[in-house]
Protein backbone atom coordinates (compact mmCIF):
# COMPACT_ATOMS: atom_id res chain seq x y z
CA UNK A 1 0.00 0.00 0.00
CA UNK A 2 1.15 3.32 -0.88
CA UNK A 3 1.34 6.24 1.60
CA UNK A 4 0.53 9.05 -0.77
CA UNK A 5 -1.57 7.61 -3.63
CA UNK A 6 -2.84 9.51 -6.81
CA UNK A 7 -6.46 9.86 -5.07
CA UNK A 8 -5.07 11.12 -1.93
CA UNK A 9 -3.56 13.67 -3.57
CA UNK A 10 -6.41 14.66 -5.86
CA UNK A 11 -8.54 14.93 -2.72
CA UNK A 12 -5.87 17.30 -1.07
CA UNK A 13 -6.59 21.17 -0.34
CA UNK A 14 -4.21 23.73 -0.72
CA UNK A 15 -5.16 27.16 1.08
CA UNK A 16 -2.71 30.22 -0.11
CA UNK A 17 -2.91 33.41 1.77
CA UNK A 18 -0.88 36.93 1.14
CA UNK A 19 2.66 37.04 2.60
CA UNK A 20 1.84 40.66 2.76
CA UNK A 21 4.24 42.40 5.29
CA UNK A 22 4.20 45.95 6.95
CA UNK A 23 6.05 48.13 5.06
CA UNK A 24 8.60 48.79 7.70
CA UNK A 25 10.64 45.43 6.22
CA UNK A 26 13.94 46.97 8.21
CA UNK A 27 12.38 45.94 11.46
CA UNK A 28 11.93 42.54 10.36
CA UNK A 29 15.72 41.99 9.63
CA UNK A 30 17.74 44.02 12.20
CA UNK A 31 21.47 43.67 11.26
CA UNK A 32 23.40 46.84 13.29
CA UNK A 33 25.88 47.39 10.92
CA UNK A 34 27.54 51.17 9.88
CA UNK A 35 24.39 53.61 8.03
CA UNK A 36 21.91 50.02 7.97
CA UNK A 37 21.47 50.46 12.13
CA UNK A 38 20.80 54.14 11.46
CA UNK A 39 18.05 53.53 8.65
CA UNK A 40 16.39 51.50 11.08
CA UNK A 41 16.12 53.99 14.18
CA UNK A 42 14.99 56.47 11.39
CA UNK A 43 12.24 53.19 10.36
CA UNK A 44 10.86 52.67 14.34
CA UNK A 45 10.44 56.32 14.17
CA UNK A 46 8.37 56.47 11.32
CA UNK A 47 7.11 53.62 12.16
CA UNK A 48 6.01 54.24 15.43
CA UNK A 49 4.02 57.72 16.56
CA UNK A 50 4.40 57.73 19.83
CA UNK A 51 8.10 57.08 19.92
CA UNK A 52 8.80 60.12 17.85
CA UNK A 53 6.21 61.90 19.25
CA UNK A 54 8.45 61.53 22.74
CA UNK A 55 11.66 62.49 21.01
CA UNK A 56 10.15 65.81 19.54
CA UNK A 57 9.05 66.44 22.69
CA UNK A 58 12.54 65.87 24.43
CA UNK A 59 14.29 68.26 21.75
CA UNK A 60 11.43 71.11 22.56
CA UNK A 61 11.69 70.76 26.44
CA UNK A 62 15.50 71.28 26.33
CA UNK A 63 15.04 74.89 25.49
CA UNK A 64 16.70 77.94 24.35
CA UNK A 65 19.79 79.32 25.35
CA UNK A 66 21.74 82.83 25.17
CA UNK A 67 25.57 83.35 25.98
CA UNK A 68 26.51 85.99 28.91
CA UNK A 69 29.37 87.28 28.66
CA UNK A 70 31.66 90.41 30.59
CA UNK A 71 31.64 92.73 28.06
CA UNK A 72 28.40 93.90 27.46
CA UNK A 73 28.88 94.56 23.85
CA UNK A 74 30.57 91.57 22.64
CA UNK A 75 27.52 89.57 24.63
CA UNK A 76 24.92 91.72 22.48
CA UNK A 77 26.73 90.81 19.06
CA UNK A 78 27.40 87.47 19.82
CA UNK A 79 23.86 87.02 20.77
CA UNK A 80 22.76 88.95 17.47
CA UNK A 81 24.26 85.73 15.68
CA UNK A 82 23.19 83.19 17.81
CA UNK A 83 19.79 84.26 16.50
CA UNK A 84 20.69 85.11 12.81
CA UNK A 85 23.22 82.48 11.45
CA UNK A 86 22.17 80.61 8.77
CA UNK A 87 21.53 77.16 9.73
CA UNK A 88 20.90 75.59 6.06
CA UNK A 89 17.73 74.35 4.43
CA UNK A 90 16.19 78.52 4.72
CA UNK A 91 16.62 78.17 8.75
CA UNK A 92 18.52 80.81 10.59
CA UNK A 93 19.84 80.29 14.35
CA UNK A 94 21.38 78.04 16.21
CA UNK A 95 18.02 77.31 18.04
CA UNK A 96 17.30 75.59 14.59
CA UNK A 97 20.72 73.88 14.14
CA UNK A 98 20.52 72.71 17.68
CA UNK A 99 17.21 70.76 17.49
CA UNK A 100 18.60 68.73 14.19
CA UNK A 101 21.56 68.14 16.04
CA UNK A 102 19.42 67.01 19.03
CA UNK A 103 17.62 64.59 16.57
CA UNK A 104 20.21 63.33 15.47
CA UNK A 105 22.02 62.07 18.26
CA UNK A 106 19.06 61.17 19.96
CA UNK A 107 18.08 59.04 17.07
CA UNK A 108 21.24 58.09 16.01
CA UNK A 109 23.57 58.15 18.77
CA UNK A 110 26.08 60.97 17.32
CA UNK A 111 25.70 64.05 15.61
CA UNK A 112 27.94 65.95 13.55
CA UNK A 113 28.14 69.27 12.17
CA UNK A 114 30.62 71.67 10.64
CA UNK A 115 31.25 75.64 11.14
CA UNK A 116 31.28 77.22 7.37
CA UNK A 117 33.83 80.23 7.69
CA UNK A 118 34.14 83.36 5.65
CA UNK A 119 37.81 83.23 5.61
CA UNK A 120 39.52 84.21 8.93
CA UNK A 121 37.16 87.25 9.56
CA UNK A 122 33.36 85.58 10.53
CA UNK A 123 30.97 82.32 10.44
CA UNK A 124 29.19 82.01 7.59
CA UNK A 125 26.57 79.24 8.69
CA UNK A 126 26.58 76.62 10.89
CA UNK A 127 25.36 73.13 9.44
CA UNK A 128 24.15 69.85 10.86
CA UNK A 129 25.60 66.82 9.06
CA UNK A 130 24.84 63.29 7.98
CA UNK A 131 26.15 60.29 10.95
CA UNK A 132 26.39 57.92 8.06
CA UNK A 133 28.32 59.28 5.79
CA UNK A 134 31.39 60.07 8.72
CA UNK A 135 33.38 57.70 10.18
CA UNK A 136 35.99 58.10 13.20
CA UNK A 137 39.84 56.67 13.19
CA UNK A 138 40.80 56.53 16.57
CA UNK A 139 44.67 57.18 17.17
CA UNK A 140 46.94 55.67 19.99
CA UNK A 141 44.67 57.21 23.07
CA UNK A 142 41.08 57.53 23.41
CA UNK A 143 41.70 61.27 23.18
CA UNK A 144 43.21 61.07 19.78
CA UNK A 145 40.36 60.38 17.01
CA UNK A 146 39.47 62.28 13.75
CA UNK A 147 36.09 62.41 11.36
CA UNK A 148 37.13 60.68 8.12
CA UNK A 149 34.76 60.20 4.99
CA UNK A 150 34.92 57.89 1.97
CA UNK A 151 36.22 59.43 -1.34
CA UNK A 152 35.49 58.54 -4.89
CA UNK A 153 38.09 55.66 -5.17
CA UNK A 154 36.18 54.19 -2.01
CA UNK A 155 38.98 54.53 0.79
CA UNK A 156 38.93 56.48 4.12
CA UNK A 157 40.58 59.37 4.53
CA UNK A 158 40.51 62.08 7.46
CA UNK A 159 38.28 65.67 6.69
CA UNK A 160 40.82 68.37 6.02
CA UNK A 161 39.74 71.17 8.82
CA UNK A 162 39.26 68.65 12.19
CA UNK A 163 39.02 71.94 13.88
CA UNK A 164 35.57 73.41 12.26
CA UNK A 165 33.77 69.95 12.75
CA UNK A 166 31.71 69.62 14.99
CA UNK A 167 30.70 66.01 16.81
CA UNK A 168 28.88 64.41 19.69
CA UNK A 169 28.62 61.01 20.86
CA UNK A 170 25.41 60.44 23.03
CA UNK A 171 26.30 58.13 26.03
CA UNK A 172 28.99 56.42 24.39
CA UNK A 173 30.33 53.35 25.61
CA UNK A 174 33.64 52.23 26.73
CA UNK A 175 35.17 50.11 23.91
CA UNK A 176 32.86 52.42 21.07
CA UNK A 177 33.20 56.13 20.17
CA UNK A 178 29.60 56.16 18.16
CA UNK A 179 27.41 57.00 21.09
CA UNK A 180 24.56 54.67 21.78
CA UNK A 181 20.77 55.68 20.11
CA UNK A 182 17.75 56.36 23.01
CA UNK A 183 16.20 53.32 20.38
CA UNK A 184 18.67 50.89 20.63
CA UNK A 185 16.61 48.43 22.89
CA UNK A 186 13.26 49.21 20.61
CA UNK A 187 13.84 47.31 17.41
CA UNK A 188 12.24 43.88 18.90
CA UNK A 189 9.35 45.30 20.42
CA UNK A 190 8.73 47.44 17.64
CA UNK A 191 8.55 44.77 15.30
CA UNK A 192 6.42 42.82 17.39
CA UNK A 193 4.12 46.00 17.65
CA UNK A 194 3.85 46.14 13.90
CA UNK A 195 3.20 42.73 13.38
CA UNK A 196 0.27 42.86 15.74
CA UNK A 197 -0.95 45.96 13.92
CA UNK A 198 -0.49 44.34 10.85
CA UNK A 199 -2.53 41.37 12.03
CA UNK A 200 -5.50 43.94 12.93
CA UNK A 201 -5.43 44.93 9.25
CA UNK A 202 -5.70 42.34 7.71
CA UNK A 203 -8.26 40.53 10.21
CA UNK A 204 -10.32 43.46 10.06
CA UNK A 205 -9.95 43.39 5.98
CA UNK A 206 -11.32 39.79 6.26
CA UNK A 207 -13.94 40.75 8.81
CA UNK A 208 -14.87 43.73 8.28
CA UNK A 209 -15.27 43.94 4.26
CA UNK A 210 -17.90 41.24 4.60
CA UNK A 211 -17.82 38.38 1.78
CA UNK A 212 -20.23 36.00 1.12
CA UNK A 213 -20.77 32.39 0.19
CA UNK A 214 -23.49 31.41 -2.28
CA UNK A 215 -24.73 27.92 -1.91
CA UNK A 216 -26.94 26.08 -4.41
CA UNK A 217 -28.31 22.98 -3.94
CA UNK A 218 -30.18 21.54 -6.52
CA UNK A 219 -33.25 19.42 -5.49
CA UNK A 220 -35.13 16.43 -7.79
CA UNK A 221 -36.77 19.09 -10.44
CA UNK A 222 -33.08 19.03 -11.78
CA UNK A 223 -31.25 16.33 -12.91
CA UNK A 224 -29.35 17.09 -15.51
CA UNK A 225 -25.56 18.44 -14.39
CA UNK A 226 -25.75 21.04 -17.04
CA UNK A 227 -28.75 22.75 -16.59
CA UNK A 228 -27.50 22.48 -12.48
CA UNK A 229 -24.47 24.44 -13.32
CA UNK A 230 -26.11 27.12 -15.79
CA UNK A 231 -28.63 27.79 -12.91
CA UNK A 232 -25.37 28.37 -10.33
CA UNK A 233 -23.72 30.67 -13.06
CA UNK A 234 -26.75 32.44 -13.55
CA UNK A 235 -27.26 33.13 -9.81
CA UNK A 236 -23.54 33.91 -9.49
CA UNK A 237 -24.10 36.58 -12.22
CA UNK A 238 -26.91 38.06 -10.63
CA UNK A 239 -25.82 38.05 -7.29
CA UNK A 240 -22.40 39.67 -8.48
CA UNK A 241 -24.74 42.09 -10.23
CA UNK A 242 -26.50 42.84 -6.52
CA UNK A 243 -22.95 43.30 -5.31
CA UNK A 244 -22.33 45.89 -7.73
CA UNK A 245 -25.40 47.73 -7.12
CA UNK A 246 -24.71 48.00 -3.13
CA UNK A 247 -21.02 49.37 -3.79
CA UNK A 248 -22.57 52.07 -6.14
CA UNK A 249 -24.72 53.05 -3.65
CA UNK A 250 -28.10 51.41 -5.31
CA UNK A 251 -30.34 48.77 -3.10
CA UNK A 252 -31.42 45.83 -5.73
CA UNK A 253 -32.73 42.64 -4.18
CA UNK A 254 -31.46 39.14 -5.15
CA UNK A 255 -34.52 36.81 -5.50
CA UNK A 256 -33.22 33.07 -6.42
CA UNK A 257 -35.35 29.91 -7.16
CA UNK A 258 -34.42 26.78 -5.38
CA UNK A 259 -32.46 25.79 -2.05
CA UNK A 260 -29.99 28.39 -2.12
CA UNK A 261 -27.58 29.58 1.25
CA UNK A 262 -26.22 32.19 1.70
CA UNK A 263 -23.29 32.69 4.21
CA UNK A 264 -20.82 35.46 5.65
CA UNK A 265 -16.78 34.42 5.24
CA UNK A 266 -15.45 34.56 8.46
CA UNK A 267 -18.44 35.60 10.87
CA UNK A 268 -17.50 33.14 12.76
CA UNK A 269 -13.86 34.22 13.74
CA UNK A 270 -13.05 36.31 16.60
CA UNK A 271 -10.58 39.00 16.79
CA UNK A 272 -8.01 39.39 19.01
CA UNK A 273 -8.05 41.07 21.99
CA UNK A 274 -4.52 43.34 21.12
CA UNK A 275 -5.28 46.43 24.22
CA UNK A 276 -3.00 44.48 26.83
CA UNK A 277 0.17 43.55 24.82
CA UNK A 278 0.03 46.28 22.81
CA UNK A 279 0.02 48.46 26.10
CA UNK A 280 2.57 46.18 27.58
CA UNK A 281 4.70 47.24 24.22
CA UNK A 282 3.96 50.63 24.61
CA UNK A 283 5.46 50.79 28.32
CA UNK A 284 8.51 49.19 27.63
CA UNK A 285 9.11 51.97 24.75
CA UNK A 286 8.37 55.00 26.41
CA UNK A 287 9.86 54.29 29.85
CA UNK A 288 12.87 54.21 28.04
CA UNK A 289 11.97 57.88 26.36
CA UNK A 290 11.65 59.02 30.14
CA UNK A 291 7.98 60.83 29.24
CA UNK A 292 5.41 60.46 31.26
CA UNK A 293 2.13 58.59 29.26
CA UNK A 294 -0.68 61.19 29.42
CA UNK A 295 1.84 63.80 27.87
CA UNK A 296 1.57 61.41 24.62
CA UNK A 297 -1.68 61.02 25.37
CA UNK A 298 -2.24 57.46 26.56
CA UNK A 299 -4.64 57.94 29.18
CA UNK A 300 -4.25 54.79 31.39
CA UNK A 301 -5.44 56.06 34.09
CA UNK A 302 -8.17 58.81 34.73
CA UNK A 303 -6.60 60.95 37.48
CA UNK A 304 -2.59 60.58 36.12
CA UNK A 305 -1.04 64.05 36.58
CA UNK A 306 2.68 64.68 36.85
CA UNK A 307 3.80 64.35 40.08
CA UNK A 308 6.81 66.65 41.70
CA UNK A 309 9.07 63.53 41.59
CA UNK A 310 8.49 62.73 37.98
CA UNK A 311 9.46 66.53 37.19
CA UNK A 312 12.66 66.16 38.79
CA UNK A 313 13.27 63.46 37.33
CA UNK A 314 12.24 64.90 33.42
CA UNK A 315 14.15 67.71 34.48
CA UNK A 316 17.53 65.94 35.85
CA UNK A 317 17.04 63.98 32.01
CA UNK A 318 17.05 67.36 30.37
CA UNK A 319 19.63 68.77 32.17
CA UNK A 320 22.08 65.77 30.94
CA UNK A 321 20.76 66.35 27.91
CA UNK A 322 22.23 70.23 27.79
CA UNK A 323 25.40 69.21 29.93
CA UNK A 324 26.12 66.66 26.44
CA UNK A 325 25.44 69.42 23.90
CA UNK A 326 26.66 72.60 25.25
CA UNK A 327 30.58 71.86 24.32
CA UNK A 328 29.26 72.20 21.24
CA UNK A 329 27.41 75.46 21.66
CA UNK A 330 30.89 76.82 23.29
CA UNK A 331 33.06 76.04 20.82
CA UNK A 332 30.85 77.69 18.40
CA UNK A 333 30.72 80.77 20.17
CA UNK A 334 34.29 80.64 21.36
CA UNK A 335 35.58 80.27 17.60
CA UNK A 336 32.90 83.80 17.12
CA UNK A 337 34.31 86.03 19.43
CA UNK A 338 38.14 85.26 18.96
CA UNK A 339 37.24 86.01 15.05
CA UNK A 340 35.88 89.21 15.62
CA UNK A 341 38.57 89.87 18.71
CA UNK A 342 37.22 89.56 21.97
CA UNK A 343 38.79 87.51 25.00
CA UNK A 344 36.27 88.18 27.19
CA UNK A 345 34.86 84.54 29.34
CA UNK A 346 31.62 83.75 28.40
CA UNK A 347 29.41 81.32 29.39
CA UNK A 348 25.60 79.58 27.83
CA UNK A 349 22.77 80.51 29.88
CA UNK A 350 19.58 77.89 29.24
CA UNK A 351 15.91 78.84 29.60
CA UNK A 352 14.34 77.56 33.09
CA UNK A 353 12.99 74.23 32.95
CA UNK A 354 9.48 74.40 34.44
CA UNK A 355 7.45 71.30 34.02
CA UNK A 356 5.43 71.91 37.55
CA UNK A 357 2.02 73.23 38.17
CA UNK A 358 2.02 76.54 38.59
CA UNK A 359 -1.11 76.43 40.70
CA UNK A 360 0.81 73.92 43.10
CA UNK A 361 4.40 76.33 43.03
CA UNK A 362 2.39 79.42 44.18
CA UNK A 363 0.31 77.63 46.25
CA UNK A 364 4.03 76.61 48.00
CA UNK A 365 5.50 80.10 47.54
CA UNK A 366 2.94 81.44 49.54
CA UNK A 367 3.04 78.76 52.49
CA UNK A 368 6.34 79.33 52.49
CA UNK A 369 6.09 83.13 53.01
CA UNK A 370 3.04 82.29 55.45
CA UNK A 371 6.04 80.05 58.03
CA UNK A 372 8.55 83.14 57.66
CA UNK A 373 5.88 85.47 58.26
CA UNK A 374 5.10 83.67 61.26
CA UNK A 375 8.55 82.85 62.31
CA UNK A 376 9.35 86.76 62.62
CA UNK A 377 6.42 87.13 64.34
CA UNK A 378 7.78 84.98 67.22
CA UNK A 379 11.01 86.61 66.91
CA UNK A 380 9.65 90.26 68.03
CA UNK A 381 7.28 88.80 70.36
CA UNK A 382 9.96 87.40 72.13
CA UNK A 383 12.37 90.04 72.05
CA UNK A 384 9.22 92.24 73.43
CA UNK A 385 9.33 89.98 76.40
Amino acid sequence: MKLFSKQKSRATTVQLRSGEKHPFGLLDSYVPLGSGETRLYRTIREAVPVVDAAIMKIIRLTGGFEARCGDKKAEKELNDFIRNVDTGRGQRGLQSFLDAYLDSMITCGRAVGEIVTCGSRDIAAVLCGNVADVQIREGDTPLDFELCCTNDAGSVEPMPYQNLLLFTPFNPEADSPYGVSMLRSMPFLCGILMKIYQSLGVNWERAGNVRFAVIYKPQGDIIDKLAAQERAQQIASEWSAAMQCGKNGAVRDFVAVGDVEIKVIGADNQILDSEVPVRQILEQLIARTGIPPFLLGLNWSTTERMSAQQADLMTSELGAIRRTVTPVLEKICSLWLSMHGYACPFEIEWEAINLQDEVEEAKAALYTAQKDKIYWEEVKINEDH
